[in-house]
């Protein structure tokens, strides 16, 4: 029996995240709090995405729905608050996000300056605009058309918790320290799957939501990266190596499956759900 055990969802992207009990399941990611997945993103005065595989103290930026507004700490900063309402005279900034070009809204010089003094970079704020449709690839969805914001590629990203316990036992046997589950940055946990059973499901359903894996998540440095701390740190990708080597993915190391909302798209999901699931034949 399939559990929903964690929501997570990263109001800016590759910053920290934060766990709910119920989100709204949209077509291009999860909804909770006033707020979406990723829909907030850090990039270089020429457009260009920053992630934690540069900039590791990334980690360290907490964004907290408050009220009216999304409040952002970050160690030494007096915290920063972000309004979220929609700022219609906000200046439009192109911005490059792996292969993509996206007309994003830049947030303003205060923000710029306030994110610059945290990571020590120049970098700019900008926030997904209510008027773009970013499509992901249908490579990977048969031709299913789906939609994301400033996530790397998939609205949602999905790891079964009996995964992450493989692995660990794996560490540990190898004399190294078990992961939390942060380190993978995904939205949906879930509890009841064999391990790495979520690479074959065709759907995990739940009421009228209906959530289809369609790739296989290719891993980065951001797993060696300490969620608490910033600090990076033993890279877990020489473990997943040795039995995660992806021949889909011309052999990339991965764990975890990005997934598109295929039915149900305005539904909430709770912790606790049962999933029904079925296997891909």
């Amino acid at each position: 029996m399939a559990i929903l055990t964690h929501l997570l969802l990263y109001p800016i992207k590759s910053c920290a995240g934060i766990a709910v009990r119920s989100a709204v399941v949209n077509e291009s990611g999860l909804y909770a709090l006033g707020v979406h997945d990723r829909e907030w993103m850090l990039v270089t005065e020429d457009g260009r995405f920053l992630t934690q595989r540069e900039h590791p103290r990334m980690a360290l930026v907490r964004p907290l729905p408050d009220g009216d507004t999304l409040r952002v700490h970050a160690p030494g900063m007096d915290d920063l608050a972000l309004p979220l309402a929609w700022d219609e005279a906000a200046r439009k900034r192109t911005v490059q996000i792996w292969d993509d070009t996206v007309d994003a809204a830049d947030c303003g010089d205060a923000a710029a300056a306030w994110f610059s003094a945290a990571l020590d970079t120049p970098c700019r704020l900008v926030r997904f605009r209510r008027d773009v449709v970013r499509p992901t690839s249908t490579k990977w969805t048969n031709g299913v058309p789906a939609q994301t914001r400033f996530a790397d590629g998939y609205p949602l990203l999905l790891i079964g918790q009996a995964s992450l316990d493989d692995l660990n036992a794996r560490l540990v046997a190898a004399g190294r320290h078990a992961l939390p589950m942060d380190r993978f940055r995904p939205n949906l946990v879930v509890d009841g799957l064999d391990t790495c059973e979520e690479d074959f499901l065709a759907t995990l359903t739940v009421g009228g939501v209906e959530i289809r894996p369609v790739k296989p998540c290719a891993r980065c440095p951001i797993p060696s990266i300490d969620q608490a701390t910033g600090i990076p740190g033993p890279n877990p990708l020489d473990i997943l190596q040795t039995y995660r080597a992806n021949p889909r993915m011309e052999g990339a190391v991965c764990l975890g499956m990005n997934c598109i909302v295929t039915a149900g798209a305005g539904s909430e999901l709770h912790l606790g759900q049962e999933l029904a699931t079925e296997i891909a034949f």
